[in-house]
């Protein structure tokens, strides 16, 4: 290769090094190391205790059991649903119920983060949630409904979940929308239908005879990851992949929407499309979230909180930042909701509502102009 291509070929070789430079800021790097720590060591605690009993030996043997690892009828029992192959008991149940409630928490927490983190730049509201913009009522209310009502299609109950929180914001969007929506609209709008869908929630629970239907609605509303498996791991990894990676891709228009939208406007952003667009990524990534782990709160609308005090207010690194601390904050939170009454597990949710009630007082105490970013 001559000198005069080497040379030519450097400009373009910078210049792609400088468009991901971001990613080794020393802050982003130590903020993602750190929750990945706090995800391993809840990890280890949750694959190592529980109702049946076994050492830290017998546990971690069975994570790396080769006859697990490297069988291909395993990992096609657990991705596609197949049969299982014959393994030890220390196996099974690592493999089979206390490593996917891990991945669940693991994938839930990166979705409700990413969700709140899209909602906070869409609304240029530090107060946005699931829960403001009435996709976590939309998602209870129907949990609710088929479980008092129409109980006979509770098999399809992640589906339904999903279906009503997609619902509810179409409903907040069209409440909302005046010759194009308004940050402050939206969020109106998403406390009115919030509110209404709650108190029909509410209701409902006077319909109720079955004491059994009732205790699993309320750890629906709650969050609670027990009783998960590789079925819901399935369910939720698809479409989190999809909406994790068109979040990744929209870091850029969240950016120019924080500018303001006179400022967007001008650089020739379609406020509208973009808003909408961005707030489908965020719906599904609750939704998501929402079909397997029920209404766990407090993780999207604080997390975004933290991310931005450690790393900054470029969306690049803030969705990246919510990518591995909200795994952080769901596997502790659950790993408190599974032991902290051993042998009684508590919904997650109660255990993130108790962490994220008095951190949101302590930002608010903080912080002088609460509420707009």
């Amino acid at each position: 290769m001559s000198s005069e291509s080497v040379k030519s070929g450097r400009p373009s070789e910078r210049r792609r090094s400088s468009r991901f430079a971001w990613l080794f800021d020393p802050k982003l790097l130590t903020t993602a190391a750190g929750s990945l720590v706090v995800v391993v060591l809840g990890g280890l605690a949750q694959v190592s205790f529980g109702a049946y009993s076994m050492t830290f030996a017998q546990a971690w043997g069975a994570v790396f059991d080769p006859q697990v690892l490297f069988n291909a009828q395993a990992w096609n029992a657990f991705l596609l649903g197949g049969e299982l192959p014959e393994m030890s008991t220390e196996s099974l149940i690592v493999w089979n119920i206390r490593l996917p409630r891990v991945l669940v928490g693991i994938i839930v927490g990166m979705n409700l983060a990413v969700s709140g983190a899209i909602f906070q730049a869409v609304t240029r509201n530090e107060l946005a949630s699931p829960f403001i913009l009435g996709v976590s009522s939309g998602a209870g209310l129907m949990i609710l409904l088929t479980l008092v009502v129409f109980g006979g299609l509770s098999a399809f109950l992640p589906l339904i979940a999903a279906a009503g929180g997609a619902t509810a914001f179409l409903i907040v969007y069209a409440i909302a929308w005046k010759n194009g929506t308004s940050p402050v609209r939206l969020v109106l709008a998403g406390v009115i239908v919030g509110t209404v869908f709650n108190s029909l929630q509410t209701a409902l629970f006077f319909f109720a005879d079955d004491i059994g239907i009732v205790q699993s609605a309320i750890a629906w509303t709650t969050g609670s990851l027990t009783g998960t498996d590789w079925a819901q791991v399935r369910l939720v990894l698809p479409w989190s992949v999809v909406a994790i990676l068109l979040a990744v891709v929209g870091a850029r228009q969240c950016n120019v929407m924080l500018l303001g939208e006179r400022t967007a406007k001008s650089l020739g952003m379609s406020i509208e499309k973009v808003r909408f667009a961005l707030s489908g990524v965020a719906v599904l990534a609750a939704a998501a979230s929402i079909a397997v782990a029920g209404i766990v709160g407090f993780v999207g609308l604080i997390v975004p909180h933290v991310v931005r005090n450690l790393v900054g207010s470029d969306y690049k690194k803030v969705i990246v930042g919510c990518l591995f601390v909200g795994p952080a904050l769901m596997v502790g939170a659950d790993v408190g909701a599974r032991l902290a009454l051993n042998p009684v597990q508590i919904p997650v949710g109660i255990v993130t509502g108790l962490v994220g009630g008095p951190y949101f007082l302590y930002l608010m105490r903080k912080k002088q102009n609460m509420g707009e970013i």
